[in-house]
Protein backbone atom coordinates (compact mmCIF):
# COMPACT_ATOMS: atom_id res chain seq x y z
CA UNK A 1 0.00 0.00 0.00
CA UNK A 2 1.47 3.42 -0.90
CA UNK A 3 2.46 5.82 1.87
CA UNK A 4 -0.19 8.35 2.85
CA UNK A 5 -0.84 11.29 5.15
CA UNK A 6 -4.31 12.03 6.56
CA UNK A 7 -5.56 15.57 7.15
CA UNK A 8 -8.99 15.38 8.67
CA UNK A 9 -11.26 13.81 6.06
CA UNK A 10 -8.68 14.21 3.29
CA UNK A 11 -5.98 11.67 2.48
CA UNK A 12 -2.79 12.48 0.57
CA UNK A 13 -1.28 9.39 -1.04
CA UNK A 14 2.26 9.15 -2.42
CA UNK A 15 2.51 7.20 -5.69
CA UNK A 16 5.99 6.12 -6.79
CA UNK A 17 6.35 5.94 -10.56
CA UNK A 18 10.03 4.98 -10.55
CA UNK A 19 13.52 5.39 -9.12
CA UNK A 20 16.72 6.10 -10.99
CA UNK A 21 20.00 8.04 -11.00
CA UNK A 22 20.18 11.63 -12.15
CA UNK A 23 21.57 11.97 -15.66
CA UNK A 24 24.52 14.19 -14.68
CA UNK A 25 26.88 14.41 -11.67
CA UNK A 26 25.04 16.05 -8.83
CA UNK A 27 27.65 18.76 -8.29
CA UNK A 28 26.81 20.03 -11.78
CA UNK A 29 23.17 20.44 -10.73
CA UNK A 30 24.18 22.56 -7.73
CA UNK A 31 27.58 24.00 -8.65
CA UNK A 32 27.52 26.54 -5.80
CA UNK A 33 27.02 23.94 -3.05
CA UNK A 34 29.82 23.35 -0.57
CA UNK A 35 31.10 20.00 0.73
CA UNK A 36 29.57 20.85 4.11
CA UNK A 37 26.17 21.42 2.50
CA UNK A 38 26.39 18.10 0.66
CA UNK A 39 27.17 16.35 3.95
CA UNK A 40 24.15 17.99 5.57
CA UNK A 41 21.90 16.98 2.68
CA UNK A 42 23.11 13.38 2.81
CA UNK A 43 22.37 13.23 6.53
CA UNK A 44 18.91 14.70 6.02
CA UNK A 45 18.04 12.50 3.04
CA UNK A 46 20.37 9.49 2.82
CA UNK A 47 18.07 7.64 0.40
CA UNK A 48 18.75 10.25 -2.28
CA UNK A 49 22.38 9.15 -2.64
CA UNK A 50 23.63 6.27 -4.78
CA UNK A 51 26.32 3.86 -3.62
CA UNK A 52 28.90 5.85 -5.58
CA UNK A 53 27.81 9.18 -4.10
CA UNK A 54 25.62 10.48 -6.89
CA UNK A 55 22.00 11.62 -6.94
CA UNK A 56 19.24 9.00 -6.78
CA UNK A 57 15.83 10.40 -7.69
CA UNK A 58 12.35 9.21 -6.89
CA UNK A 59 9.74 10.02 -9.50
CA UNK A 60 6.59 10.57 -7.49
CA UNK A 61 3.00 11.72 -7.97
CA UNK A 62 0.40 12.37 -5.28
CA UNK A 63 -3.30 11.56 -5.09
CA UNK A 64 -5.61 13.62 -2.89
CA UNK A 65 -8.75 11.69 -1.95
CA UNK A 66 -11.72 13.11 -0.07
CA UNK A 67 -14.59 11.31 1.64
CA UNK A 68 -16.93 11.88 -1.31
CA UNK A 69 -14.65 9.70 -3.44
CA UNK A 70 -13.27 12.52 -5.60
CA UNK A 71 -9.58 12.19 -6.44
CA UNK A 72 -7.15 14.93 -7.48
CA UNK A 73 -3.87 13.71 -8.94
CA UNK A 74 -0.83 15.98 -8.68
CA UNK A 75 1.54 15.29 -11.58
CA UNK A 76 1.56 12.35 -13.96
CA UNK A 77 5.00 10.81 -13.60
CA UNK A 78 7.48 9.48 -16.14
CA UNK A 79 4.98 7.40 -18.09
CA UNK A 80 5.15 4.22 -20.18
CA UNK A 81 7.77 3.02 -22.64
CA UNK A 82 7.99 5.66 -25.37
CA UNK A 83 6.91 8.52 -23.10
CA UNK A 84 8.76 11.84 -23.48
CA UNK A 85 10.98 11.04 -20.45
CA UNK A 86 12.24 7.79 -22.00
CA UNK A 87 15.55 9.33 -23.01
CA UNK A 88 16.67 9.74 -19.40
CA UNK A 89 14.17 8.36 -16.85
CA UNK A 90 13.48 4.72 -15.87
CA UNK A 91 10.38 3.96 -17.90
CA UNK A 92 8.01 2.18 -17.84
CA UNK A 93 6.66 3.88 -14.76
CA UNK A 94 4.64 2.17 -12.07
CA UNK A 95 1.78 4.65 -11.66
CA UNK A 96 -1.03 2.36 -12.91
CA UNK A 97 -0.03 -0.32 -10.39
CA UNK A 98 0.37 2.28 -7.63
CA UNK A 99 -3.12 3.64 -8.31
CA UNK A 100 -4.54 0.14 -8.17
CA UNK A 101 -2.78 -0.55 -4.88
CA UNK A 102 -4.32 2.64 -3.49
CA UNK A 103 -7.79 1.58 -4.64
CA UNK A 104 -8.01 4.32 -7.28
CA UNK A 105 -9.35 3.66 -10.76
CA UNK A 106 -8.10 6.15 -13.37
CA UNK A 107 -11.74 7.01 -14.06
CA UNK A 108 -12.10 8.13 -10.41
CA UNK A 109 -9.65 11.00 -11.00
CA UNK A 110 -11.59 14.24 -11.44
CA UNK A 111 -8.65 16.68 -11.56
CA UNK A 112 -5.01 16.40 -12.61
CA UNK A 113 -2.78 19.26 -11.48
CA UNK A 114 0.36 19.42 -13.63
CA UNK A 115 2.89 21.31 -11.53
CA UNK A 116 4.87 22.00 -14.71
CA UNK A 117 5.63 20.55 -18.13
CA UNK A 118 8.97 18.79 -17.67
CA UNK A 119 8.83 15.29 -19.09
CA UNK A 120 9.05 13.43 -15.77
CA UNK A 121 5.86 15.10 -14.56
CA UNK A 122 3.57 14.53 -17.56
CA UNK A 123 4.26 10.95 -18.68
CA UNK A 124 0.87 9.37 -17.96
CA UNK A 125 -1.19 12.50 -18.68
CA UNK A 126 -1.87 11.50 -22.29
CA UNK A 127 -1.10 8.02 -23.62
CA UNK A 128 -2.47 8.41 -27.12
CA UNK A 129 -5.53 9.89 -25.47
CA UNK A 130 -6.00 11.39 -22.01
CA UNK A 131 -5.24 8.62 -19.51
CA UNK A 132 -7.62 10.14 -16.96
CA UNK A 133 -10.64 10.52 -19.20
CA UNK A 134 -12.97 12.02 -16.58
CA UNK A 135 -10.46 14.57 -15.31
CA UNK A 136 -9.91 18.25 -15.88
CA UNK A 137 -6.19 18.93 -16.31
CA UNK A 138 -5.03 22.12 -14.58
CA UNK A 139 -2.08 24.12 -15.85
CA UNK A 140 -0.94 27.66 -15.25
CA UNK A 141 -1.52 29.94 -18.24
CA UNK A 142 2.09 31.14 -17.93
CA UNK A 143 3.25 27.55 -18.52
CA UNK A 144 0.99 27.19 -21.54
CA UNK A 145 2.29 30.48 -22.95
CA UNK A 146 5.86 29.17 -22.65
CA UNK A 147 5.24 25.87 -24.49
CA UNK A 148 8.13 26.45 -26.87
CA UNK A 149 10.56 26.04 -23.96
CA UNK A 150 9.59 22.38 -23.67
CA UNK A 151 10.33 21.19 -27.19
CA UNK A 152 8.51 21.01 -30.51
CA UNK A 153 6.42 17.88 -29.87
CA UNK A 154 4.74 18.78 -26.58
CA UNK A 155 1.82 20.61 -28.13
CA UNK A 156 0.81 17.65 -30.27
CA UNK A 157 1.57 15.00 -27.65
CA UNK A 158 -0.10 16.64 -24.67
CA UNK A 159 -1.86 19.94 -25.18
CA UNK A 160 -3.88 19.27 -28.33
CA UNK A 161 -5.37 15.95 -27.11
CA UNK A 162 -6.50 17.67 -23.91
CA UNK A 163 -7.84 20.75 -25.69
CA UNK A 164 -9.71 18.70 -28.29
CA UNK A 165 -11.62 16.92 -25.50
CA UNK A 166 -12.16 20.11 -23.49
CA UNK A 167 -10.11 18.65 -20.63
CA UNK A 168 -7.57 21.47 -20.19
CA UNK A 169 -8.19 24.37 -17.81
CA UNK A 170 -5.71 27.22 -17.61
CA UNK A 171 -5.23 28.96 -14.27
CA UNK A 172 -4.07 32.51 -13.67
CA UNK A 173 -2.32 32.22 -10.33
CA UNK A 174 -3.79 30.73 -7.16
CA UNK A 175 -7.05 28.77 -7.23
CA UNK A 176 -9.15 26.86 -4.69
CA UNK A 177 -10.12 23.36 -5.85
CA UNK A 178 -12.09 22.58 -2.69
CA UNK A 179 -12.25 23.90 0.89
CA UNK A 180 -9.19 21.74 1.71
CA UNK A 181 -7.17 21.95 -1.51
CA UNK A 182 -5.53 25.01 -3.10
CA UNK A 183 -3.28 25.46 -6.10
CA UNK A 184 -0.65 28.16 -5.57
CA UNK A 185 1.60 29.70 -8.20
CA UNK A 186 5.30 29.03 -7.44
CA UNK A 187 7.07 30.16 -10.63
CA UNK A 188 10.76 30.04 -11.39
CA UNK A 189 11.66 26.42 -11.96
CA UNK A 190 9.52 26.94 -15.05
CA UNK A 191 7.49 30.04 -15.95
CA UNK A 192 4.21 28.60 -14.72
CA UNK A 193 5.28 26.16 -12.01
CA UNK A 194 2.56 25.57 -9.41
CA UNK A 195 2.28 23.72 -6.11
CA UNK A 196 -0.68 22.31 -4.19
CA UNK A 197 -1.57 22.92 -0.54
CA UNK A 198 -3.80 20.49 1.33
CA UNK A 199 -5.01 22.09 4.56
CA UNK A 200 -6.89 21.04 7.68
CA UNK A 201 -7.06 23.58 10.47
CA UNK A 202 -3.50 24.57 11.35
CA UNK A 203 -1.87 21.72 9.42
CA UNK A 204 -0.74 21.78 5.79
CA UNK A 205 0.75 19.25 3.40
CA UNK A 206 2.53 21.16 0.65
CA UNK A 207 2.93 19.18 -2.57
CA UNK A 208 5.86 20.99 -4.08
CA UNK A 209 6.53 19.59 -7.57
CA UNK A 210 10.03 20.80 -8.44
CA UNK A 211 9.95 23.86 -6.21
CA UNK A 212 12.75 21.96 -4.49
CA UNK A 213 14.33 18.91 -6.06
CA UNK A 214 16.99 17.88 -3.54
CA UNK A 215 17.43 18.10 0.22
CA UNK A 216 20.38 20.43 -0.30
CA UNK A 217 17.77 23.13 -1.01
CA UNK A 218 16.45 22.57 2.50
CA UNK A 219 19.95 22.88 3.94
CA UNK A 220 20.20 26.18 2.04
CA UNK A 221 17.05 27.34 0.19
CA UNK A 222 19.13 30.04 -1.50
CA UNK A 223 20.97 27.44 -3.60
CA UNK A 224 20.19 27.51 -7.29
CA UNK A 225 19.39 24.39 -9.28
CA UNK A 226 21.18 24.58 -12.61
CA UNK A 227 18.09 23.78 -14.66
CA UNK A 228 15.70 26.45 -13.41
CA UNK A 229 14.25 28.83 -15.99
CA UNK A 230 14.53 31.81 -13.63
CA UNK A 231 16.76 30.98 -10.63
CA UNK A 232 16.01 34.21 -8.74
CA UNK A 233 12.26 33.74 -9.10
CA UNK A 234 12.53 30.04 -8.16
CA UNK A 235 14.51 30.98 -5.05
CA UNK A 236 11.89 33.54 -4.03
CA UNK A 237 9.05 31.04 -4.57
CA UNK A 238 10.86 28.35 -2.59
CA UNK A 239 11.71 30.59 0.36
CA UNK A 240 8.23 32.11 0.41
CA UNK A 241 6.53 28.72 0.64
CA UNK A 242 8.97 27.30 3.18
CA UNK A 243 8.47 30.38 5.35
CA UNK A 244 4.72 29.74 5.41
CA UNK A 245 5.13 26.26 6.88
CA UNK A 246 5.56 25.31 10.51
CA UNK A 247 6.58 22.26 12.50
CA UNK A 248 3.02 20.88 12.23
CA UNK A 249 3.24 20.82 8.44
CA UNK A 250 4.85 18.48 5.90
CA UNK A 251 6.40 18.71 2.49
CA UNK A 252 5.24 16.15 -0.07
CA UNK A 253 8.08 16.00 -2.57
CA UNK A 254 8.49 14.52 -6.04
CA UNK A 255 12.15 13.57 -5.94
CA UNK A 256 13.40 13.33 -2.32
CA UNK A 257 13.95 9.97 -0.67
CA UNK A 258 10.91 10.09 1.60
CA UNK A 259 7.54 11.30 0.31
CA UNK A 260 6.53 13.26 3.42
CA UNK A 261 8.30 15.30 6.07
CA UNK A 262 11.35 17.57 6.06
CA UNK A 263 9.71 20.68 7.64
Amino acid sequence: MPHSRALGATNVIALDDGTGPYFRPRHEAFPQASAEQWRGADELDPRARTADGEWLLRFRCFAIRTTDGAVTLVDAGIGPVGAPASSWAPVPGLLPAELKAAGIDPDDVTSVVLTHLHTDHIGWAVVGEPYFRNATYLLQRAEHTALDLFGPTLRGQLIEPLESRDQLRLLDGDAALSPAVRVVATPGHTPGHQSVLVEDGDTTVAITGDLLVHAIQLIDPELEFAYETDPAQARASRINLLNQLSGRDALATSHLGEPFGYV
